[in-house]
């Protein structure tokens, strides 16, 4: 008989977590916090960090500091504040079955509630509070995707996530742990994903709202206020996603990196043209036209004239032309100037996105594109159909996601506290309860 999600999440104990696990969430905990740490200088991390001492200060559950920021707050006003900055920076560890993300509500929820929390927290125990936040998340995740019509927002099946592992933070019972998932799930934002790449905002992708509606769901639960039955953790129609729960791991099979800070259905478009360019020797000015065949969600990427880094973080023709005009796609192709580069827009005003029905089809568990790059000499090199880097099977290394880290850190935090965040953050799970305290100052410190 399957384990049920409460009973899991109530028993998870460091001794249980698969090295892999402990991998998967050590190289999540450094990639996401490089993510938050440029994330923080955005103009939507900005208005929402303005914005959670208005709505949310502390109260008697204690007060919690805001990612890159400082400023005390509520568990909830924090889990928002962090969630929101992490996802300005379309560059965050991912799910792709649930065409989604985890790590950027999981991890500002969980700091959040860690801080405010009244019994001491050391790193085995965060690693246990992660695991359990991750698992459910991704597998509610995966029932949402198969039974419902709407493709929604990560933040509406992360909500389920951190309700259960925030009510295991609180020291909840495994009913407590029940009765928080039905929350989290019933007030969770049910924000319908292709609306937001239809017209790129700062909405992006929910989760600046399941976290916080997952961390209350959390105390909710443990006042004993009761929630209707999380679907996507108990209806029937999602058993067969729950079957092998305390014995598979999703987490490890699922998560994917980033290579670079854009809407994942880019990437197999950006790792097809950086080689083309790079094995035939070309330069831009030789280019003539690029062609993409892709799944259907990914051509309504477009984005050949993004306006701002909302709009360039739901693009492919925009990225790919910067990567074939500048050799990467970085934080410095996010700027203003870059935007208004007339090379990249040149390569961008001629990029033909093709709705290809074999590649929708084929691409559920992962991501497919094909590339031609069409040259003024008349030459057509095409590239092979493929998928992006990052996945499982084509995972970054260790020395690519503390590059990646530092990239996007150091000229935000400074080397130094950059250096100390990553040297701690990788060996997290082995802290004693001081030295933890120190990685979570380190992530929350103003920038």
């Amino acid at each position: 008989m399957a384990l049920k999600f409460d009973r899991f999440a109530e028993q998870l104990a460091y001794e249980d977590l698969p090295e892999q696990v402990l991998w998967t969430l050590r190289r999540s905990f450094l990639d996401t916090m490089g993510v938050a740490a440029v994330g923080a200088t955005t103009e939507l991390s900005g208005i929402a960090r303005r914005v959670a001492p208005m709505i949310f200060g502390a109260g008697s559950a204690g007060a919690a500091q805001m990612l890159m920021d400082g400023c005390t707050v509520s568990p909830a006003g924090a889990a928002m504040a962090g969630a929101f900055t992490i996802d300005s920076i379309d560059a965050h560890d991912g799910t792709t079955p649930c065409k989604g993300h985890a790590g950027s509500a999981i991890f500002p929820a969980m700091i959040a509630m860690a801080q405010a929390g009244r019994q001491e927290m050391d790193g085995k125990r965060f690693a246990e509070i992660l695991a359990a936040a991750y698992e459910i998340s991704y597998r509610a995740g995966l029932v949402q995707h198969a039974t419902c019509a709407d493709y929604h927002t990560s933040g509406a099946w992360t909500a389920v996530g951190v309700a259960a592992a925030g009510a295991k933070l609180l020291g909840g019972s495994a009913e407590q742990i029940r009765q928080a998932a039905g929350i989290g799930e019933y007030h969770g934002p049910r924000s319908q994903m292709m609306r937001c790449i239809d017209h790129p905002s700062m909405v992006r992708d929910g989760v600046g709202w399941g976290a916080p509606s997952g961390v209350t769901a959390a105390y909710l639960a443990m006042e004993g206020f009761t929630g209707a039955p999380a679907l996507t953790c108990e209806g029937e129609e999602g058993a067969d996603f729950w079957a092998d729960l305390g014995s598979g791991w999703r987490l490890v099979d699922h998560t994917h990196y980033k290579a670079y800070p854009c809407c994942r259905w880019a990437h197999p478009s950006l790792d097809a043209v950086q080689e083309i360019m790079q094995s035939h020797g070309l330069s831009h000015d030789q280019v003539e036209g690029v062609e993409i065949r892709t799944f259907h969600y990914a051509t309504r990427l477009a984005g050949h004239e993004p306006q701002n880094q909302d709009e360039f973080a739901y693009a492919i023709a925009f990225p790919v032309a910067a990567m074939i005009v500048r050799g990467q796609v970085g934080v410095e192709e996010l700027s203003e100037a870059a935007l208004r580069d007339p090379d990249i827009l040149r390569v961008s005003r001629a990029v033909t996105l093709i709705d290809d029905a074999e590649m929708t089809r084929i691409s559920t568990d992962k991501r497919w594109a094909q590339v031609t790059l069409v040259l003024k000499d008349g030459r057509r090199i095409e590239d092979v159909p493929r998928t992006p880097r990052g996945d499982a099977d084509l995972p970054l290394s260790d020395a690519e996601i503390v590059q990646k880290f530092h990239l996007l850190a150091a000229p935000v935090l400074g080397q130094a506290r950059a250096e100390a965040l990553a040297e701690l953050a990788l060996q997290f799970d082995s802290l004693d309860t001081t030295r933890f305290r120190q990685l979570l100052d380190l992530c929350c410190q103003p920038v």
